[in-house]
């Protein structure tokens, strides 16, 4: 029997709430007081990746909230909507509806490419910007075709999920093995711990979240060839403006450091770079103590070095 959405309400130092933007009703997970801080989770977790951070930024005085991400854990789930420009409207929506102007926007994986298209597509929101293990968009897809033997190769089973109804069907059966064994490859070695590994398999098994989760993947590859996917890459050749912290785990062999760090040409603001050594795909769960002092230091330096 699959699990229903209650499953994702873990307890903690935070509290639980929906929030509505543009729409559509989204599970957000809220702690402490102070500048606000959005954390966008990736594939294939939910807002729980960034549980270490909802204890870490509260006590440095920011107030964190991580989002379910359309389509996943207790967020709602439509049929469309998970182009990156949808996205990045969704989650502006949400920082009004969270009271404020603009927040420090914190991506990793897929929320790293929307906080990339935030920042482009709704500057003004985006005070600066944090993406972890997750190149800017023309940059990745500009490496699938000029590094076969590297990042398009590391990438092979994001072109599998382009088909039709067999992905969704691989990635829940056996209680959603295939989620733990992809959390396994593209992490360090011993992470993760079982119960981790569990927690995510049985969230991407909630009713239509691993369709939504791969929806994301097929308007990527998809859009290439289309319209929107060609306004998509005109529009983010816009230099960003917002400081910006680029933070790589050294043995991701999801997203391949050297494709991540070519990311600095869109940047036209104070941009810094950081590889951590012993982290794969998933630093701030990976090695979360290392990856919190680079975060909070970088927030706290006022003028961010170039």
């Amino acid at each position: 029997m699959a699990p229903d959405e209650s499953i994702v309400q873990i307890e903690g130092p935070w509290t639980h709430r929906s929030v509505h933007a543009g729409g559509t009703r989204f599970h957000v997970v809220e702690a402490g007081q102070g500048p606000l801080v959005m954390l966008l989770h990736g594939f294939p977790q939910f807002w729980w990746t960034w549980r270490n951070q909802l204890e870490a930024l509260p006590a440095d005085g920011y107030r964190a909230v991580a989002v379910d991400l359309r389509g996943y854990g207790g967020s709602d789930k439509p049929p469309r909507g998970y182009d990156l420009p949808t996205l990045a409207a969704d989650a502006t929506g949400l920082i009004r509806a969270l009271g404020e102007t603009g927040a420090i926007v914190v991506g990793h994986d897929w929320g790293g490419l929307l906080a990339w298209t935030m920042a482009v597509l709704e500057p003004k929101c985006v005070r600066r910007l944090v993406t972890v293990s997750a190149p800017h968009p023309l940059r990745l897809r500009s490496a699938l075709v000029t590094d076969p033997f590297g990042q398009l190769k590391a990438s092979i089973q994001a072109l599998g999920f382009q088909l039709p109804l067999l992905p969704e069907h691989l990635l829940t059966r056996r209680d959603g093995r295939r989620v733990g064994r992809f959390l396994d490859l593209w992490s360090r070695p011993g992470w993760p711990e079982k119960d981790t590994a569990r927690t995510y398999r049985e969230a991407f098994r909630i009713p239509t979240v691993a369709h939504c989760a791969l929806e994301y993947h097929r308007w990527f590859g998809r859009s290439q060839l289309r319209p929107d996917g060609r306004r998509y890459v005109r529009v983010m050749r816009t230099e960003i403006e917002a400081p910006t912290l680029q933070v790589h785990g050294a043995l991701d062999p999801r997203v391949l450091p050297r494709t991540a760090q070519g990311s600095s040409r869109h940047v036209a603001a104070p941009y810094r770079w950081r590889l951590l050594e012993g982290a794969g795909h998933f630093p701030h769960e990976e090695i979360p103590d290392v990856f919190n002092q680079e975060l909070l230091g970088w927030l706290a330096d006022p003028e961010p070095d170039r």
